[in-house]
């Protein structure tokens, strides 16, 4: 039924939810995992120009996009799971979104929240705007 997931990975304990659903769907179907990390220029830092993030900054993103994205794919190796690995810069949802339609995702695997502020713990704002704006089926995933 699903042959490509996509899970976006903030390293969050939200997200490590989200890994862990979408390996065991995808160890049930053979299914590859896409592990998805994006740099979010549009709230947590000012961007120096049309698709670069500030050069003081891409060294701390990069470090933590690497860091969520080898725990993700430790899970996925631990299982067997084939899996690929990217990390974009954008708006979460409109990355997601992006990444899910270029890619023929079936399926998107989304925590609850993710490293956000208080208001987005009851259903995070980027988690409810994917919900609301993919073409894939989104499953919510909750601990």
């Amino acid at each position: 039924m699903y042959h490509e997931i996509l899970v976006p990975t903030d390293g969050s304990e939200e997200s490590a939810t989200a890994v862990d659903q979408a390996v065991a769907v995808a160890s049930h179907q053979e299914a590859r995992v896409h592990f998805l990390y994006v740099v979010d220029v549009g709230e947590e830092m000012s961007a120096s120009g049309v698709g670069t993030i500030a050069d003081d900054l891409t060294e701390t993103y990069e470090q933590e996009a690497e860091d969520a994205l080898d725990a993700a794919a430790t899970r996925a190796d631990e299982a067997d799971v084939t899996y690929e690995r990217a990390t974009l810069e954008g708006v979460p949802h409109e990355a997601i979104t992006q990444y899910s339609d270029e890619h023929d995702i079936d399926l998107i695997v989304v925590g609850a929240s993710g490293r956000t502020g208080l208001a987005e713990h009851l259903l995070g704002s980027t988690t409810d705007r994917v919900v609301r704006s993919a073409d894939a089926s989104v499953l919510v995933a909750r601990d």
